[in-house]
């Protein structure tokens, strides 16, 4: 009767650690691709390939989020102008 309820506290589905994987050459090339288009810093690059080397799924949602930050950061802004015009009441005497 112990071992059955032991058992089931240890496997826990909700409280269960999700596996990282490191990234193959395949995935290294996928996520190189990523960047091509846009100047980043070398710092950024590196920092997703090491992540890659441990954990490929968070490495692409760096990569993911650091572009999303990117292209808003580059989107050109409304700037409001402001429109002045003239009035009739203050004419020369």
């Amino acid at each position: 009767m112990y071992k059955g309820l032991i058992e089931d506290t240890f496997h826990d589905s909700e409280g269960a650690e999700k596996t990282t994987f490191p990234a193959t050459d395949k995935n290294l090339l996928i996520l190189i691709e990523k960047f091509l288009g846009f100047e980043i810093p070398p710092k950024v690059f590196l920092q997703a390939i090491a992540i890659a080397d441990y954990d490929c799924a968070a490495a692409f949602r760096y990569v993911e989020n650091y572009l999303i930050i990117l292209k808003n950061k580059n989107k050109p802004k409304h700037k409001k102008l402001l429109v002045f015009g003239y009035s009739t009441r203050f004419e020369n005497n």
